[in-house]
């Protein structure tokens, strides 16, 4: 018996609970592991509130850091003791001990923390699929990033900045616009005040961006069209404001021939070389101190339900921890 956060129906923060579930033993192809960090990622909410659809009861959570208690039969690349991380299903993530498809972990480094490590995983190889792979950028290249200061917009802006990438950026507040600034946005833009739309124009002398990465949805999804120069990629990679309402798909010919992708982390790192490549380099530009990874808040693996209410308020900057 361990101890997990578990909904049994959808709703808000409410609907998790702390309470004890059964961990089996390890089978064929699996791992036991002990986690000592869980990453928090709005996907979860998406879960928690029925947005995705998942059957119930179930643990919450995508991301997680630990070690190796047990290995099942048919596992030759993790032993006990090891550290090990992941981001991507099996759900399950918000709990003290749980048991894992070894082909879906990677080794953690020994320079990375185990903190650093489940706040990194899914937003970090988000950033990497979207920055390396939807939309090759290209030095030269200028981008929008929406929800700069969050934990994918942080690492998106560092690395972006490494690639030669003019970097644009919406933030909610200018003490994020300061933090998004100091992880190498050229330009904050705070859309509480600002048209993001109408500036992004003007810092690009009216040209418009090569990609917008977009992670808040329906508030921004229309007026992030108006910013692609012609060819440019609309890349709308969550929702945090709403699903994008149906619209004439016309509309982004006459825009320009722009073109519009809905990618996934799990669909880029679905085959074991891909994950395997993704984390490899997403561990080289932290190692290399390229890219930081901020923990900007750290909470105990039973109060899971504050984190969640702190991440849907959008008062929170950085990666949020849940610690076992």
């Amino acid at each position: 018996m361990t101890k997990a956060i578990r909904i049994h129906r959808t709703g808000g923060p409410e609907a998790m609970v702390w309470e004890g579930v059964e961990v089996p033993a390890p089978g064929p192809g699996e791992v036991l592991i002990r986690h000592t960090a869980v990453g928090v990622n709005f996907i979860d909410i998406y879960h928690r509130t029925g947005l995705y659809p998942t059957p119930l009861p179930t643990v919450l959570g995508l991301e997680g850091a630990g070690t190796v208690e047990a290995v099942g039969p048919e596992v030759s690349e993790f032993r006990p003791g090891d550290r090990v991380a992941y981001a991507n299903p099996p759900m399950g993530a918000y709990a003290e001990r749980r048991v894992m498809p070894a082909h879906r972990l990677v080794a953690i480094p020994s320079d990375i923390a185990d903190d650093t490590a489940a706040a990194m995983m899914l937003k970090g190889m988000t950033a990497q699929y979207l920055l390396r792979r939807t939309y090759a950028v290209k030095p030269g290249d200028a981008v929008l990033i929406h929800a700069a200061a969050g934990g994918v917009g942080l690492i998106l802006c560092q690395w972006a900045k490494h690639l030669g990438a003019t970097v644009i950026g919406t933030v909610g507040s200018d003490a994020k616009a300061e933090l998004a600034r100091a992880h190498g946005c050229d330009h904050a833009i705070v859309y509480s005040r600002e048209d993001f739309t109408a500036r992004t124009r003007e810092l690009t002398g009216g040209a418009g961006v090569a990609v917008v990465y977009d992670s808040v949805g329906a508030e921004t999804f229309m007026g992030s069209l108006d910013c692609l120069r012609p060819l440019g990629m609309m890349v709308s990679f969550g929702n945090s404001s709403g699903k994008v309402p149906p619209f004439d798909i016309g509309m982004l010919s006459a825009k320009g021939s722009l073109m519009l992708a809905r990618p996934t982390l799990m669909t880029y790192t679905a085959r074991r070389e891909d994950l395997v490549a993704s984390a490899a380099e997403l561990f080289e530009v932290v190692e290399r101190g390229i890219v930081r990874i901020e923990v900007a808040d750290r909470y105990p693996l039973a109060q899971a339900a504050r984190a969640h209410a702190d991440l849907e308020s959008r008062k929170t900057t950085g990666s949020l921890v849940l610690m076992p």
